[in-house]
């Protein structure tokens, strides 16, 4: 569904990142059994899967008060602990830990990103909007050429999307309106919440976010906005070409 109100002059983009920016799901499966496979035989991909299983409950509980808030990388070591003892993994040392919980810092991006993200830069300021960390950001963007004009998201906000702080910090630390900002992600409840702060929003499609076409979590993936948007994009060559960049 696309907006057909009168556009507002957008300054700046905000990002989200896991799964609209960066293949996670083949990318942590890689350093999964790269750190593990000489150990373990396993479903890679399927560890992968139940490793992002954790990422949604454990960050209900910064956002239900349960617990303070907590970066995302202290967050995916409890759920890789969780994950580890869930498939009975023994003997897995604390330093392999600590170095496979860093496969969040390596991820991927998808073959569209580099290109799209520098085009869309010459017109538009661009920062990520994500519930990773400063340090987590910082790392994607060196692995992957991206080059930010701000880090923004749950840090600076102490809290996790949808949360609506989380949108209103980053706008307010650009400088701009809500309306002059555009939240940009593969994930309709990421953009519904930041269009009720007022931002405007554009959906691009990330077909194979969970798995290839037949694979049991293909389905996952949204191939269609499901929340009204201003833009919906195949990917962000084609958000770009729309943007005139």
């Amino acid at each position: 569904m696309t907006n057909t109100s009168p556009p507002t002059t957008i300054k700046a983009l905000l990002f989200d990142v896991f799964g609209t920016l960066v293949d996670w799901r083949t990318s942590v499966a890689m350093h999964a059994q790269n750190h593990l496979g000489k150990d373990f035989s396993l479903d890679w991909l399927a560890f992968a899967d139940a490793w992002r299983d954790q990422y949604q409950p454990s960050m209900q509980k910064v956002r239900s008060g349960e617990i303070p808030f907590s970066s995302l990388d202290s967050l995916h070591l409890i759920n890789l602990n969780r994950v580890i003892q869930d498939l009975g993994l023994k003997g897995v040392e604390e330093s392999t830990k600590r170095e496979l919980n860093l496969a969040w810092h390596k991820l991927d991006g998808w073959a569209d990103t580099h290109e799209g993200l520098s085009r869309l830069r010459t017109k538009f300021l661009t920062a990520p909007c994500s519930n990773g960390n400063i340090s987590l950001m910082i790392d994607l963007a060196r692995h992957n050429q991206i080059h930010w004009d701000a880090i923004l998201g749950s840090e600076i906000a102490g809290n996790y999307k949808p949360n609506p702080i989380v949108y209103r910090a980053s706008v307010k630390a650009l400088g701009l309106n809500p309306s002059e900002v555009m939240m940009v992600a593969a994930h309709s409840s990421d953009l519904k919440a930041a269009a009720e702060q007022g931002l405007r929003t554009a959906f691009i499609t990330r077909t194979f976010e969970h798995g290839p076409v037949g694979s049991k979590n293909y389905t996952q993936a949204e191939h269609e906005a499901h929340t009204t948007v201003d833009y919906s994009a195949t990917d962000l060559i084609d958000l770009a070409n729309q943007l005139s960049c």
